[in-house]
């Protein structure tokens, strides 16, 4: 480790702020940290690493493992939901939560939405959604939101928020933002919970800080003994040059307050960069430069000057696609030319990076025309698929019987003759005594509004799913949750359902082959063969019926994500924290990086977003190791319409040497074919002559 490294790595007895610029160690800091810690007597289940992906904390996990050996089972290391889930399921009854409580995905809470705001309008029920997820990571109740409502759309968005939070209590569920509100109301509200996290947590490190809202922070300051904050037992390691996330509630006002509310914080710099050449991160720093500085920085490298930053200009997308296209294929020649080897030239090393999801289409076309294999990242997730989420439903719904969204999919799904108008009757008459779906389907005078037959496939499905429950609880290990899952999708004929609906055998066959998949991965965490999203040890064998309580904080399978040699589309956003070793910034004109803002936003609003946007152009040049070309267009399409572009203001702010940095990928390759075709040439003549 480097001096700082070291620095920050042995600092233990107060807060400590550690700014790692991109590419500078901040993993490994984290890790040592973790170490150091345990070897000056900290017992390992008191130290708490947190961060804001499951993918994160599983790579954390992994190097804590390989750096502290069997240790490092025992420390929890999470996202910020994953811990307020812990926190909720233990304490949650202070609230009137039951351990047992569902979390809802963004799919439930739109319908709960509509409902609570007599829409069928799916737009007008995603924009409360996002209005009321703004509130409560700004740590607001619906009484609040309405107090400081803004115009009639949020004084309705507030009066849905009060409607939908009576919604959630009666269903037993929380939606994502109550992962973090709520165990921040068990903290400030009820002091024996907030005395014994205290004392649970020695020391929490905190990863990707600039990311925390304004709730998180409120957690992070009562968790780390905010009472005593000369004493405050954490370590906050972020680069607020990377803050990319306002639009979802993350604010640089915590790097702000820090000092304020921690005088005595130690703040430590990383400047040196071990993944990018001299000439990418010059490129960064003169980018970031013109934003207002928290923490004065300057990135350095010692991994010499490396290639220079390229510009390539194209007449339009579809131009510009065949130009990435282009230069993707004379690296990769270039490199056997170079005798160079393999290194850095299979298509794992290759990213193609942009602003916004729909850039992606003309660069997908090119690629398959030159049958180069690519994945575009942050598609769509493996839980988002509907077959996935029918299974959800059913293990939701034997874990909280309360979640009447997913007795409503379960019940339906499939098919087992219970119609629409069985179900209004239900919901009328649990809603006329205040019950859940399924407490009203047993209650005795139900038969007074339902015929026999209706109440008798109700009481069947209700019997169905309580002896679910009760299987799912006395099972546990890989092989008998295996058995038991093979065993109920026969049960309930989930093949025949998905034959049935499917227009074509080859898509209800892919999809049976998800479902298969789903329950082998399901089965490998009650056998505890996988890593837990909370933190617990890996080897813990658990009923299926404590899995089934995890499976809605997982957003991804991590187990699916192979190392596939193919180039990587994505979105800026979903590339930070990754890193390729050339990466094409693509679509870099203005109104697209930076993205156009509207005309009536202050002037101060739109000062902060340019400051974003330009922090969202520094990471993009950051993930690159060795290789960086950035590249625009003269006309793009808006709609159906072509528009004339001009090269983001970005571009000019990185001050590249004009003199090297126009590139065409074109003819470089052309140049490569003819030099490839005159040595074959030459070595025909040799040939030729030996004979």
């Amino acid at each position: 480790m480097n001096l700082a490294q070291q620095e920050a790595v042995n600092y233990l007895h107060g807060p400590c702020l550690v700014l790692a610029g991109a590419g500078s160690g901040k993993t490994r800091v984290i890790t040592h940290k973790i170490a150091r810690l345990i070897q000056s007597g900290m017992e390992a289940r008191r130290i708490a690493a947190i961060t804001f992906t499951n993918k994160a904390a599983a790579e954390m996990r992994e190097r804590a493992k390989g750096l502290i050996g069997k240790a490092a089972k025992d420390v929890v290391i999470c996202t910020f939901h994953a811990l307020g889930v812990r926190m909720l399921r233990q304490d949650g009854a202070a609230l009137g939560l039951k351990p047992a409580f569902s979390i809802l995905d963004a799919d439930d809470v739109t319908s709960i939405l509509k409902d609570a705001g007599g829409t069928v309008d799916a737009a007008t029920a995603r924009q409360w959604q996002w209005t009321i997820s703004a509130w409560k990571s700004a740590g607001h109740n619906a009484a609040q939101a309405l107090a400081a409502a803004e115009g009639e759309n949020e004084r309705v968005a507030a009066m849905v928020m009060a409607r939908y939070e009576d919604r959630l209590t009666a269903y037993q569920s929380v939606d994502f933002d109550d992962l973090i509100s709520l165990p921040l109301k068990l903290l400030q509200n009820h002091e024996h919970v907030r005395h014994k996290w205290q004392a649970l947590m020695g020391h929490i490190l905190v990863d990707e800080y600039q990311d925390t809202n304004a709730t998180q922070y409120e957690m992070l300051k009562l968790l780390a003994g905010g009472h005593a904050p000369a004493s405050a037992r954490f370590t906050a390691v972020g680069d607020d040059d990377q803050s990319i996330y306002g639009w979802r509630g993350a604010t640089l006002d915590n790097l702000k307050k820090l000092p304020v509310d921690f005088p005595s914080l130690k703040v430590i710099t990383l400047e040196q960069n071990y993944r990018s050449t001299s000439a990418i991160l010059r490129a960064a720093n003169n980018v970031i430069g013109p934003n207002p500085k928290l923490y004065p920085k300057n990135l350095w490298s010692d991994l010499g000057e490396g290639e220079p930053v390229r510009v390539v200009d194209a007449d339009t997308e579809e131009h510009e696609a065949e130009r990435a296209v282009a230069r993707i294929q004379s690296l990769r020649a270039e490199g056997t030319l170079a005798q160079a080897g393999q290194q850095y030239k299979e298509f794992r090393d290759f990213a193609l990076l942009y602003r916004a999801n729909h850039q992606s289409k003309p660069f997908e076309k090119a690629l398959r025309k030159a049958n180069i294999p690519y994945k575009v990242s942050g598609g769509q997730s493996f839980f988002d698929r509907a077959e996935i989420r029918d299974l959800c439903a059913w293990f939701r719904l034997w874990a909280n019987n309360d979640d009447d969204p997913a007795f409503l999919r379960a019940v339906t799904t499939p098919k087992r003759g219970i119609g629409h108008q069985t179900l209004g009757t239900l919901g009328q008459y649990a809603s006329r005594y205040k019950l859940s779906l399924f407490e009203a389907l047993f209650s005795p005078s139900l038969g007074a509004a339902l015929s026999n037959k209706s109440l008798g496939s109700l009481h069947e499905f209700g019997r169905y799913v309580n002896d679910l429950e009760f299987r799912a609880r006395h099972t546990q290990g890989a092989e008998l949750a295996s058995t038991f899952l093979s065993e109920w999708l026969k049960e309930i004929g989930y093949e025949k359902h998905l034959l049935d609906s499917e227009e074509s055998d080859k898509i209800a066959a892919a999809k049976w082959s998800n479902v298969l998949e789903f329950c082998d991965w399901i089965a490998q965490r009650c056998g505890g063969q996988t890593s837990g999203v909370d933190g617990i040890s890996e080897q813990e064998v658990k009923s299926l019926l404590e899995v089934s309580q995890t499976i809605a904080l997982l957003s991804t399978i991590q187990e699916r994500e192979a190392d596939q040699n193919v180039v990587t589309l994505s979105t800026l956003h979903a590339a930070k924290g990754l890193e390729w070793p050339h990466v094409l910034l693509v679509g870099v004109t203005e109104g697209m990086l930076p993205f156009k803002m509207d005309d009536d936003t202050s002037a101060s609003a739109q000062s902060e977003r340019l400051q974003e946007e330009r922090r969202l152009m520094y990471v993009g040049i950051t993930r690159a190791q060795r290789s960086l070309a950035v590249s625009w267009t003269r006309r793009r399409k808006k709609g159906r319409e072509m528009v004339a572009a001009l090269p983001s203001r970005f571009i000019a702010e990185m001050a590249l040497d004009q003199n090297t940095v126009k590139e065409d990928p074109r003819a470089k390759l052309k140049a490569l074919r003819a030099e490839f075709a005159q040595r074959a040439k030459e070595s025909e003549l040799l040939a030729a002559q030996r004979r």
